[in-house]
């Protein structure tokens, strides 16, 4: 099995990546193969409306999308891993999620089944308290899921967490994640 980890975070070794590396230790701690890739470390543009996609499923945006895309196609399971901002994930990973806009297309519009199916986990940690503060990115998370044809299966969601590394002193938070990535290799 391969898990690829989409750390859509900007802040190295923060909260996000320290979860997102436990839960990528967990899988394989199952003998899963995986892989991390570090959003804030690409160069991606968001989506432009070229619509391209529609006719062949290619987004026609040359840059280290072109890389994810295989990533993804490649892979058995995709953990995302946010901090959540504005009651939304992150600015560095909308760029992706946009652009997996021509794996959309690939799906509903061309009807292609050359797009595995796959599992799906979210990480996600936000420093308030509020009730609703992880409605909206779930439903991004769901709906780009959708796209690239995993099922939404698991999730992390920490709230009152902020300063980087507080994630250490959250009495289940890191044991949380590792068991996340063990499920989401072994079932």
């Amino acid at each position: 099995m391969k898990v690829l980890g989409i750390m859509g975070s900007p802040r190295i070794r923060g909260n996000t990546d320290l979860l997102l590396d436990e839960a990528l230790k967990g899988a394989q701690s199952q003998g899963a193969e995986v892989e991390k890739i570090t959003v804030s470390n690409l160069k991606i543009a968001p989506c432009r409306e070229i619509y391209a996609c529609l006719k062949d499923g290619n987004c026609a945006i040359r840059d280290d999308m072109d890389s994810i895309y295989l990533k993804i196609l490649g892979a058995d399971a995709v953990i995302i891993a946010s901090p959540i901002f504005f009651y939304t994930v992150s600015a560095q990973l909308m760029p992706l999620i946009s652009r997996c806009q021509a794996l959309w297309a690939r799906k509903y519009v061309l009807k292609k089944t050359d797009i595995p199916l796959k599992k799906g986990a979210f990480i996600a940690v936000g420093a308030t308290k509020g009730a609703k503060l992880f409605d909206g990115p779930i439903l991004t998370v769901k709906y780009f899921f959708q796209a690239i044809n995993a099922e939404y299966k698991e999730e992390l969601l920490i709230r009152g967490v902020d300063k980087k590394g507080e994630i250490k002193e959250h009495p289940t938070a890191l044991a949380d994640a590792y068991e996340l990535g063990k499920k989401l290799a072994s079932g």
